[in-house]
Order: C-alpha cells, then sequence, then structure tokens
C-alpha cells in the first residue's frame, strides 16, 4: 500500500534541504531570495503534514508574504555591486575562516561530550491530557509563552542583532548629500531664522 504523507514528506523535505543549499550558495542575491521564497512553501507543506496548519498559515503569510517579498523588492532596488562585495569577501575571509573554525571546533566538542539524561525527554515533551481539549493554536500559545517564553525571547534577541548587523552592513556613505543635524535645528533661535522688513507702500514686485 502507498503511504502518500511518506512520499509528500519526502518531495517536501528534499526540495527544502535543495532549496536551502541554493539559497548560500547562489551568487545572484534575487535569485537567493527567490530560492528563498520556495523553501518557505516547502518548509510550510512539511508543518500541513505534521497537523500544524496554524504555523504552515504564518509562515506563508509573514515569511513568504512579508519578508521574503520586501527583501526581493529591497535588493532589486539596490543595484548590489557584485565585484564590490567579491572584494569585501575577500578582504574578510581569513578572519571568516577563523571565527568559523573556532565555531566548528566548539560544537564537535560538545557532540564528542555530550551525554543525555534518561529524564531529559519527559522535560522536552509536553503531556497531550493537558491540551486535548485546546485547539492547535491555543496549545501552541500556551507551550510558547509559557514553559519556552524565555527560548522565544531569545529569539527575538537574535532577530534584533540581525537586523542592527545588516543596517550597519548595509549603510552608505556618499559624499554630498545633506544630511539633517537635529542639534542645530533645536538650537537655532528665532532670529536667525525670522527677518522682518519694513517695505514701503508701493514698492512691492
Amino acid at each position: 500500500m502507498i503511504n502518500i504523507t511518506a512520499i509528500l514528506f519526502y518531495i517536501f523535505s528534499g526540495t527544502l534541504l535543495s532549496a536551502a543549499a541554493l539559497v548560500i550558495t547562489s551568487r545572484n542575491a534575487v535569485h537567493g531570495a527567490l530560492f528563498l521564497i520556495v523553501a518557505f512553501f516547502n518548509a510550510a507543506g512539511l508543518f500541513v503534514l505534521a497537523q500544524a496548519e496554524f504555523l504552515a498559515m504564518m509562515l506563508i503569510v509573514v515569511y513568504v508574504g512579508a519578508v521574503a517579498v520586501l527583501f526581493l523588492f529591497v535588493v532589486m532596488m539596490l543595484n548590489l555591486e557584485m565585484r564590490q562585495g567579491q572584494k569585501v569577501t575577500h578582504r574578510y575571509s581569513l578572519i571568516g575562516g577563523v571565527v568559523g573554525g573556532v565555531l566548528m571546533t566548539e560544537l564537535l566538542l560538545m557532540l564528542v561530550s555530550w551525554r543525555t539524561s534518561s529524564s531529559a525527554f519527559d522535560l522536552t515533551v509536553a503531556h497531550i491530557s493537558l491540551y486535548k481539549d485546546m485547539t492547535n493554536t491555543q496549545a501552541l500559545g500556551n507551550l510558547l509563552y509559557t514553559h519556552y517564553a524565555l527560548i522565544f525571547q531569545c529569539a527575538g534577541l537574535i532577530l534584533l542583532i540581525s537586523m542592527i548587523g545588516a543596517i550597519v552592513l548595509s549603510l552608505r556613505h556618499r559624499e554630498g548629500v545633506r544630511r539633517q543635524k537635529i542639534g542645530d535645528q533645536i538650537e537655532r533661535q528665532m532670529k536667525d531664522s525670522v527677518q522682518l522688513m519694513d517695505i514701503p507702500s508701493g514698492s512691492g514686485i
């Protein structure tokens, strides 16, 4: 007997892994954003197979409908220079290699020395009896904002750091651009901004 669920799982997961690899290896940023959208759709399919329809809907509405499309338009509007990006990549390749090697060594050491307690699985699995009378969305919200509230806040902090890093990396200093100086605007007096002139009658334009 053919198991349709298993076949769909392998199709969605294989396409998801392939799209994720193409997001990283693609040289064109627009193509990478398109592959990211494909990865999001396949991840939503996996959520549907796991009977997590709310997560699938949120993944499509929030990430595909807002984040990925917005990123795609931003990349197309910025007109990124590939040569400049390659120069920056070569400049920081040594530092990136050292940091990546240190992180990989730490992960390998943690993997070798990892010991799982026999009672650890009881702490990570929620009791179904507590959520049998709740809908999928209610059970997810109860778990997310009670048992995993700290992890949820850490995920938000990581996203905040990523946003700050993206702003710093994409900030461009151009010459000849008039910038707003808030301090000068606050300290400006009325006598420096408004000039009263006594124009005789009949001498105007």
